[in-house]
This record gives structure tokens, sequence and C-alpha cells, in this order.
């Protein structure tokens, strides 16, 4: 359509006719006159919005969806790493109470002893040294660490230091088979040295060949000169088994170590040794054997007529016992009744001489 004066003014008297409408609508209000109109306009055109509206709906939403799926993918990413970070946090969170405990037990191992140590934590597993069982800590001579000190932890001997680096020191754990420490029997004071046998128990070589050893049995370490590299009163083990002799000079005990070797994190290094040997004061305290229950049976002896039932046979005779003290009754009996035949005689003498004086 050209613009012409005849199109403006088309449009013009449109518009102004659309006002009118919209006028007359707002003023009828309920009673509007263009109601019917309106009615049948939507009874017209209300399928065909229905249809337009159902064909264009997917392509709207697929608009729509890629419009926000930029803020989808960054929601569901966010919510990814909170779940992770809760997990990482309640892992942390467990290991954190493994570690307090560990730590707590190796200070109150160190307060009895009077140990001063400088903790640390097992970071590696071996070393270079070519040594088969050793372990890596994260301290080192910046923390006071020498050659040739104890390592322990809360349950008891760990090892010693071999190596030390700035930051880092290698520690020799009590299994490898190069391992020795001097030992020290709990009361007995019996004195021996401990070996290390890899994945086995300890062997003890007793110094007295006949030392009285028992299972179950607790030992602590003898200590070194100047403490280097044993402080003594360290906890080692107790006996589980305890070799013959067979005539030797020594005698070799089988110790379980109180640390469990595969399950190191933290440890301490004993950079202060006692100034007296605590003896046995360090070992833990011993476990009570759990009482062992007893069954008391109480047997309620017979009544008076129970014994007279159970004093005859099924025949209702007495047994042959009690027929012999019957005999021996009997026998008495007669016995008495002797006696005072024998008594009568004597009695019509004793009248004799009477009847004659009369």
């Amino acid at each position: 359509m050209r613009d012409t004066r005849e199109s403006r003014l088309l449009l013009v008297l449109l518009i102004a006719i659309a006002f009118a409408l919209i006028t007359v609508d707002i003023r009828g209000g309920e009673d509007s006159p263009v109601d019917g109109a309106r009615q049948a306009a939507a009874t017209v055109f209300g399928p065909v919005e229905n249809g337009v509206s159902a064909a264009v709906s997917p392509l709207g939403n697929a608009i729509e969806a890629v419009r926000d799926s930029d803020g989808r993918h960054s929601r569901i990413a966010e919510l990814e790493r909170e779940n992770a970070a809760l997990k990482a946090k309640l892992g942390s969170d467990d290991r954190n109470r493994s570690r307090v405990r560990q730590l707590d037990q190796m200070l109150k191992k160190a307060g009895a002893g009077q140990y001063g140590i400088k903790g640390a934590e097992v970071i590696a597993i071996g070393a270079a040294q070519g040594f088969s069982w050793t372990v890596t800590i994260d301290a080192g001579a910046n923390d006071g660490l020498r050659r040739d000190m104890t390592v322990l932890n809360g349950d008891g001997l760990v090892g010693r230091v071999t190596t030390v680096g700035p930051s880092t020191a290698t520690v020799l754990l009590a299994t490898d088979p190069d391992f020795t420490v001097g030992t020290r029997m709990e009361k007995t004071d019996e004195l021996g040295f401990a070996s290390g046998r890899g994945d086995r128990n300890l062997a003890v070589q007793m110094l007295n060949g006949k030392a009285k050893v028992k299972k179950g049995d607790r030992m602590v370490t003898f200590g070194s000169q100047a403490d280097k590299p044993f402080v003594p009163g360290v906890p080692l083990g107790e006996v589980v088994k305890v070799d013959p002799t067979g005539g030797d000079l020594t005698r070799t005990v089988h110790v379980k170590p109180y640390v469990s070797f595969t399950k190191l994190d933290i440890v301490g290094v004993v950079v202060e040794a006692p100034r007296t040997d605590p003896r046995d004061k360090v070992l833990p305290e011993p476990v009570q054997p759990k009482p062992t229950p007893t069954v008391t049976v109480t047997v309620t002896p017979p009544g008076p007529g129970e014994e007279g039932e159970q004093g005859q046979g099924a025949d209702g005779q007495v047994p042959s016992g009690d027929g012999a003290a019957q005999d021996g009754a009997q026998d008495g009996a007669a016995q008495d009744g002797a006696a005072q035949d024998g008594a009568d005689p004597g009695a019509g003498d004793a009248q004799q001489p009477q009847d004659d004086q009369e």
C-alpha cells in the first residue's frame, strides 16, 4: 500500500474507531455493548490461537532451554563441587579424629616416660637408601632431629632415625632384619636383645638361658649409652612364644610388638631423654582377665519318710546290711536274757539261809 493521503486518513479513522470502542467498552462494564462481539471473536479465533501456540511452543521452549543451558550447567557444576567438598570434609573429619586420638596417646606415653618429643607425620614408606623396612617423616635437621634418635608413637617403639635431611628424616623400623635393641623384662628385669624379622614377631635372645619367661610377659627397651640410639622404658611388646632352651646358654622368645607397623601415621622423635629410667611406668595397663562364671548346684537331702522308703527294696525286704544289724541286735538281746538267768539262782541262794533260821 502506497503512502497516500487517503491511506493516512483511513489509518486515523481506524484509530479513532478503536479508541471509541475501548471507551464504550470500559464505560459499559459487564453490560458492554461490544461484549457480544468479543465472545464471537473468541469463538472464532480461540482455536486458531491454540493451534498456533501448540505449534510454536516447542520452538519457544528450545530457545529458552538454549538461553538457560549455561546457567543450568553452572548450577550442576556448583552442586558437584559442593558435594565433593562435603565428602572431603567428612573424610578429613574422620582422619582428624583418628590423628587426634593418636597424638593424645603419644603425648600420654611421652608424659609417663618424661620424654621430650618432636611430633612428625609419616609421609612415605621406604627410602632411596635401600632399607627394606623404613619410613620417611616430615621433620628433619631444621626441627632439631639428629641421627640415632628413638622414634615412638602412642603404642610403643617404632624405630630409630638413620638419615636426616633439612626437612625430612628416614626411620629404620623395629621390624627390619638389621634392627637390634636391648630389652628388659617387666618385674624380673631379665635382659636380652630383640631383632626384627620382617612381618613376623620379634625374636629376643635372653641372656639368661634359665630365665623364667612365660606367655604374656611384657618387655621395654633397656636403653643405650648416652641414650642413643634408644632411651630406656619404651614399651616393646608381649611374649607370645617361648622356645625350649636345649641346654644353650641363651634362650629365645618371640615377642609381638605393640606397634602396628602397617598403620603408622603420627610418630614422635625423642629429642630429650628422661633424667631417670622410667622402668615400667610407660607400659599400658594390664588387661584384667574376665571372671569365669561358676554354677552352684544345691542338693536337698531326703526327708525321714523318704529315707524309710529308700531303705526298703522293691519287695519290702530289708537289705542285707540292715539284716546283719538286726541279727546283732537279737544276739545282744539273747545275751541280756542269759545274764538275767544267771542272776536269778544267785538270788535264790541268798534267800536260803533266811529260811533255815526260821
